[in-house]
């Protein structure tokens, strides 16, 4: 039945292969589990309850992917959307969490008319081919920085930005060591590497004191305080309705862009783009994102979009929606399971994170390095990634630079209509926002 649903012998993959990957992306991404009700609760809302929320929406946003687009691509609230609800919307323009869930509400509604008809197949379709392959790139830089980020081997610093951890930390000793065991399973080409090693990293951490043994407690909090609590009052007034506005272009925006650039990055690795550059049932795959966040905003948590650390479980060879199965699976096991999944540190996804950055360097061969007005977009999306820690920004990047460069050049007919649209909303967002 998996075989003929999933047509797993045409993808050249098989049921025990997809499972693994289902697995290894789950674990790459479990830290939402605990990380997302951190950052929303600081709005106020009951942190028990954003737990039950984020893995529920998870879940139900993965599971849409997995058996009606079929990608091997997982989803769950967003990092960055969830730091500009609690941060930006709540605490910053000081609105109440209930006004913040109805604008990623009214954003989930726009966005599945937005895929019904096309607008956001459009978008994929007309991002020019060099870009498209530096998004994977860039991408593969910015989960890598991540990675290396959570694990405290880059930390913060006034002078120069960034700057390089304590390397005498057990976490950062770990995750570097981590590294070296997953490489090492890579190089030797075994099945599983990058879970073999998360689950090795994480057993080694147990003696350092960087992996804590949880207390258990299996209970599912209630999500009763938080879900369905909608706030129209801001229809009342012109001020409630611009401040709406803002949030909602804002979240828009971002969702978008985050999206689209891992849709495109990640299959591009995966080696899924058609012979004319289209990522196969990407409506699907757009609604499926809108259909999460739509929930999600019902069950009282933020945005919810297709995860970048998808990438992990297709460089374990997921190639179908059983992939995003496993891991929808495993949302829902997380709910009864929770504190043996979160006992995972950051320091154990940290080298997954890592390698599978180096794996989405592939694409850099396809670049036309001589041609700069392609060399140079593409440069700027991959390096503005990790460089803003945002792949929108990136996005924005190259799509500006490559208009402007192709414009000033004389090549008019390398620019489509959709990429002179985006750029001119793009330079609107950097005067109006």
């Amino acid at each position: 039945m998996l075989e003929k649903f999933f047509k797993l012998s045409e993808n050249k993959t098989t049921v025990k292969t997809e499972i693994v990957a289902g697995i290894t992306t789950f674990m790459t991404m479990a830290y939402i589990l605990a990380v997302n009700p951190d950052i929303l609760s600081a709005t106020g809302m009951d942190k028990g309850a954003l737990f039950t929320a984020t893995a529920i929406s998870a879940a139900i946003g993965t599971l849409v992917m997995a058996l009606w687009a079929k990608l091997p691509f997982a989803l769950a609230p967003g990092m960055g959307l969830n730091a500009f609800f609690a941060f930006g919307v709540c605490i910053g323009m000081g609105m109440s969490w209930q006004f913040a869930l109805t604008a990623v509400f009214l954003e989930g509604i726009l966005f599945i008319l937005m895929t019904v008809f096309n607008i956001r197949e459009l978008i994929i379709n007309a991002i020019p081919g060099s870009i498209k392959n530096a998004i994977s790139v860039g991408i593969g830089l910015f989960i890598a920085f991540i990675g290396m980020k959570n694990a405290g081997i880059i930390v913060a610093h006034d002078a120069t930005f960034v700057h390089l951890g304590d390397m005498k930390s057990g976490a950062v000793l770990l995750a570097l060591g981590g590294i070296v065991i997953t490489g090492v399973l890579l190089a030797l080409k075994v099945k599983g590497a990058l879970l073999i090693g998360m689950v090795a990293t994480t057993v080694v951490g147990l003696p350092l004191g960087v992996t804590q043994l949880p207390h258990f407690d299996f209970s599912v909090p209630s999500i009763s305080s938080i879900a369905w609590q909608f706030d129209w009052s801001w229809l009342n007034n012109p001020e409630g309705i611009f401040t709406m506005i803002t949030v909602l272009f804002t979240f828009l925006f971002v969702d978008m862009f985050d999206t689209v650039g891992t849709l495109i990055g990640v299959s591009t690795k995966a080696k899924m783009i058609n012979e004319d550059g289209r990522i196969p049932n990407v409506k699907q795959a757009l609604m499926a994102d809108s259909i999460g966040t739509t929930v999600g905003a019902a069950l009282g948590t933020s945005t919810v979009t297709t995860y970048v650390e998808s990438a992990a479980g297709v460089a374990e060879g997921g190639r179908t929606g059983l992939t995003a199965l496993t891991t929808a699976v495993l949302f829902i096991f997380a709910l009864f399971l929770s504190p043996l999944f979160l006992m995972i540190p950051a320091a154990a996804t940290a080298p997954a994170l890592v390698l599978v950055g180096v794996m989405m360097m592939t694409p850099i061969q396809n670049l036309d390095l001589d041609d700069f007005t392609e060399s140079i977009p593409a440069f700027f999306t991959l390096v503005m990634m990790p460089l803003t820690f945002s792949i929108a920004e990136g996005i924005v990047f190259g799509i500006l630079s490559y208009v402007i460069l192709k414009l000033l050049t004389g090549k008019f007919k390398d620019i489509s209509i959709i990429s002179y649209i985006l750029a001119v909303l793009f330079i609107m967002k950097f005067i109006f926002m």
